[in-house]
């Protein structure tokens, strides 16, 4: 299976709002750090970047909060496509937690400190303007102010399109009543399935539900070779097995793929309206993911992998 010969486009495209973009995006924030935790190669993921942009990825995720000791996402994404950046490319950001320099996560931010947050990730990506800002919240409580902060910073042009990020129903239907509402960013994905019914409702209102660690169930399939032998090779997680993942090696067996590629597959197959955004620091398994556009799935396959959920 070639990423060349597939690209990003593989998976179909989406809106948000009125910009469309490929399904299948990129994730930023596994460039600050690499898999044992020190400083990521500079050099290699500026490569990954422009790589991923070259394989048609038009839709970037990140944060400012997205750091290490040494690393910004936001900053290497400028470096790597910035001054200009491609026709085209959607850069979606997240506004709402912090971390301070030693990398301690902060208090979520007051209503008071939104502007400030989407300013530094506005100077951080070198733009006048924020494609998409999402509104991380903690917890069940209301959003309506901070959401009404983004709006009055949206009217006032610093922002295009808002999101929302690790919301419920509820949150979702009080953002809903004060602004316009182009995606969802939840946790999603094979072996976590919690929110089948606010996808679906997503999709009912013609909203993109963006699942992060759609491949976070791979960590155990880490390996060198295809299927059952090679593990996730798309994915970024520890080494070993498990029998009840049976079905999704079998599934990953008949495609010639990976278990990680699998997960990505029955992710979009989800509906029109989900998009993926694996991230990743390694060019290989960048590769690996953007490949697993192309995967179609069979009935009886996704009846399977809908039983491993």
């Amino acid at each position: 299976m070639s990423a060349e010969s597939n690209g990003a486009a593989a998976a179909g495209t989406w809106r948000l709002g009125d910009l469309t973009v490929n399904r299948m995006g990129f994730g930023a924030m596994r460039l600050t750090a690499d898999p044992g935790g020190g400083p990521s190669d500079r050099a290699r993921v500026i490569g990954v970047l422009r790589r991923a942009v070259e394989l048609g990825v038009d839709h970037i995720d990140t944060a400012s909060f997205y750091i290490s000791s040494l690393r910004s996402a936001n900053e290497l994404i400028n470096s790597a496509l910035g001054g200009p950046y491609p026709d085209g490319l959607v850069i979606t950001t997240k506004v709402g937690p912090g971390k301070n320099e030693s990398g301690e996560w902060t208090p979520a931010a007051r209503p008071d400190q939104l502007r400030g947050q989407v300013e530094e990730n506005l100077r951080q990506l070198g733009r006048d303007q924020l494609d998409v800002v999402n509104l991380r919240v903690n917890g069940p409580d209301s959003l309506a102010e901070r959401f009404g902060v983004l709006s009055e910073l949206r009217q006032a042009g610093l922002i295009r399109h808002l999101g929302v990020s690790n919301v419920r129903p509820h949150q979702l239907a009080e953002a809903l009543a004060i602004a316009p509402v182009v995606c969802v960013q939840n946790q999603y994905g094979l072996g976590h399935r919690g929110d089948d019914e606010l996808l679906a409702d997503c999709g009912e209102k013609g909203i993109a539900f963006v699942p992060f660690f759609a491949i976070a169930g791979a960590g155990r399939e880490r390996g060198a070779g295809t299927g059952r032998d090679r593990g996730a090779g798309a994915g970024d997680g520890a080494a070993g097995s498990d029998p009840k993942d049976a079905a999704l090696y079998d599934v990953a067996d008949a495609h010639g793929a990976t278990p990680a590629q699998i997960r990505l597959a029955w992710t979009l197959h989800r509906g029109p309206h989900v998009l993926a955004i694996p991230g990743t620091g390694n060019p290989d398994h960048l590769a690996a993911n953007i490949a697993a556009g192309a995967i179609r799935l069979t009935p009886e396959q996704l009846a399977r992998l809908d039983a491993l959920g």
